[in-house]
């Protein structure tokens, strides 16, 4: 497949950061033209709830741009967040893989986003026709799986402020620019995402804050190099990263 081709697809690729390029090229490098032309592309705005747990699985979704999140409503109706993406995944290739009818989760922009959509049955065409294809979107989402479980696993034994410290060694690893992490959202967003009360983490940010660990400015927390490696030693004490860290 020519990248061209790919790029008058999808121009607004000539405007994200190269690494999404890059993930685009190696998701689509074998992809047929017919395919291409069956993309769909979509504006969201920031809080778009596009893909509810239980519905009809019979779109593909890609992030062009921007970050969503999974959330999982089961327990008691609130809202947990359990994993973001900025990454290109195939959204629903899942319940391709395994043969399901119905999205297993609930995904929501964390930002605007700019999401290619692309019909089940087209996207099954070419997976049946690409063994190679296949095997990419396999492995993709085993590291996912892998990860979530991996996570779960951690969340499950760590508490208190351990779990805040787990959740922005992660974040650091996967959304730093230039060796500092902007961390928005409120106390409530943090709490959703490990799981602890609002009052947990207000104690935990606090108790970061003047350890030095982290840097609130206005509404954000900001996370340099150095104070990762700081809450990363803390995580580090309870479990072993190895070398690659979180990732």
């Amino acid at each position: 497949m020519k990248h061209n081709y790919l790029y008058d697809a999808l121009p607004f690729l000539k405007d994200v950061e190269k690494e999404r390029q890059e993930q685009f090229k190696e998701y689509f490098k074998s992809a047929p033209l017919w395919l291409m032309e069956n993309f769909q592309i979509e504006e969201l705005k920031k809080g778009t709830i596009f893909v509810r747990e239980g519905e009809p699985a019979d779109t593909i979704f890609f992030i062009g741009s921007g970050i969503i999140e999974a959330i999982d409503y089961r327990v008691y109706g609130t809202p947990y967040d359990f994993m973001q993406f900025n990454r290109v995944y195939a959204f629903g290739g899942m319940e391709f893989l395994m043969d399901l009818d119905k999205y297993m989760t609930t995904l929501r922009t964390v930002t605007d986003c700019v999401v290619v959509k692309l019909a089940r049955n087209k996207f099954e065409k070419w997976m049946y026709s690409d063994i190679q294809s296949l095997k990419h979107e396999a492995k993709l989402v085993g590291e996912y799986l892998l990860k979530e479980g991996r996570n779960s696993r951690l969340f499950l034994f760590m508490q208190g402020s351990d779990r805040l410290a787990l959740l922005f060694v992660e974040r650091y690893e996967r959304y730093s620019k230039n060796g500092i992490l902007h961390v928005k959202g409120n106390r409530q967003n943090l709490a959703d995402e490990t799981g602890l009360c609002v009052k947990s983490v207000s104690r935990g940010v606090k108790k970061f804050q003047e350890e030095g660990l982290i840097t609130k400015e206005g509404n954000q927390i900001l996370i340099s190099k150095e104070q990762y490696e700081g809450l990363k030693k803390i995580v580090s004490e309870k479990i072993d990263l190895g070398e690659g860290g979180l990732r």
